[in-house]
């Protein structure tokens, strides 16, 4: 087996179930270990008290960083109203101390090429720490982020809630995937999955309780997975077709465009969508029994 990645990931859990799900299955992958969380947009305390007592729910045991509240380009954050509302005594989830940006410096900087970052929200907790510290963006080994819209004129939330952070990250140099809004819709999950994922331990329980929770929020009975896909790109990217590296821009609205060519950032292009809704049930299971 190939040595376990060292990760990072930077989250806006709480929302939407994809954050969740994607914590879920980085924690049951057999190839990454992840050393640290950092949470992003809004109220970040509850987002890191949420993400404690999901990744505690598995066995996981490391720190949790409340990272930055407000988006750089300073557009209003979007709340849903439901965040944290299906937990007792969140309180008493432990965050540490330190700002989730310092430390990302701290980390990486001192282990420059070794960790890869995760980020599947708003840019700004990364943006933050390319401005910050000149170290940072040439030590992250890969940086994998949910984000954007390519082929289309529809901005997607992350970047759209974040266009200077985007901008700030985009033009950094890090090797960089990206998976965008066209490809992350073409996976589901549906209510075959949920009985797979409420089997597996206090982690199921948690996971089909902010599915549900999401899906009476949209009148709906199926979920698109976007955060998670992002995981698999990182844990098996043998799942998916890339295309050529290049330079994303992104515009005052938060729509996007690759430009081929010169540049560190790749998209994801085309995936198995059956086969990768697979893989992700298969890593939160995992994750669940192992807690």
């Amino acid at each position: 087996m190939p040595p376990h990645r060292r990760v990072i990931l930077d989250t806006d859990i709480g929302s939407d179930v994809d954050d969740a799900l994607a914590l879920a299955l980085l924690l049951g992958s057999p190839t990454a270990r992840l050393i640290g969380i950092t949470t992003v947009y809004g109220d970040t305390v509850l987002r890191a008290r949420l993400a404690a007592r999901v990744a505690g729910s598995a066995g996981w045991t490391g720190p949790v960083h409340a990272g930055r509240a407000e988006t750089l380009s300073g557009k209003e954050v979007w709340w849903a109203g439901h965040e944290g509302a299906l937990y007792d005594d969140l309180d008493a989830e432990r965050v540490a101390s330190e700002n989730a940006v310092q430390y990302l410096i701290d980390q990486v900087a001192a282990a420059p090429g070794a960790i890869d970052v995760v980020a599947i929200g708003p840019l700004t907790n990364i943006a933050t720490a390319i401005s910050a510290d000149e170290r940072f963006a040439g030590s992250v080994r890969h940086l994998y982020v949910m984000g954007g819209a390519f082929g289309d004129d529809e901005p997607e939330h992350n970047f759209r809630s974040d266009v200077a952070a985007a901008r700030i990250v985009f033009a950094a140099g890090i090797p960089t995937t990206v998976a965008a809004l066209e490809i992350t819709r073409q996976v589901r999950i549906e209510q075959e999955s949920l009985d797979r994922i409420a089997a597996a331990g206090e982690l199921g329980r948690i996971l089909l309780a902010e599915i549900e929770q999401w899906w009476r929020y949209w009148d709906a009975t199926w979920n698109v997975p976007h955060d998670p896909v992002t995981v698999l790109t990182m844990t098996e990217p043998e799942l998916f077709t890339y295309s050529a590296p290049g330079r994303i821009s992104v515009a005052d609205d938060g729509t996007s465009i690759l430009h081929e060519g010169e540049g560190t950032t790749r998209i994801v292009t085309a995936l198995d969508g059956n086969a990768v809704a697979d893989r992700i049930v298969d890593g939160v299971v995992r994750a669940g029994r192992a807690g």
